[in-house]
């Protein structure tokens, strides 16, 4: 996910993606406290896609 994407998106499509992350993010820490996951790369990908949705989000609040 790239922040060119998420520029054009609206402000209420940026929440629910955000909520999705937010899930997604939640469910990852639950399986690596667990040792379910196999791969820990996953929670900085999702982390990192938190944050570029924060960023168009409050540039999306400042238009």
């Amino acid at each position: 996910m790239n922040y060119i994407d998420l520029k054009d998106k609206s402000e209420a499509e940026l929440l629910a993606m955000l909520k999705e992350k937010k899930l997604e993010l939640f469910t990852l820490n639950a399986k690596q406290k667990t040792m379910q996951l196999t791969n820990t790369s996953e929670l900085r990908v999702a982390k990192k896609d938190i944050a570029r949705i924060q960023t168009a989000l409050t540039a999306a609040r400042a238009k």
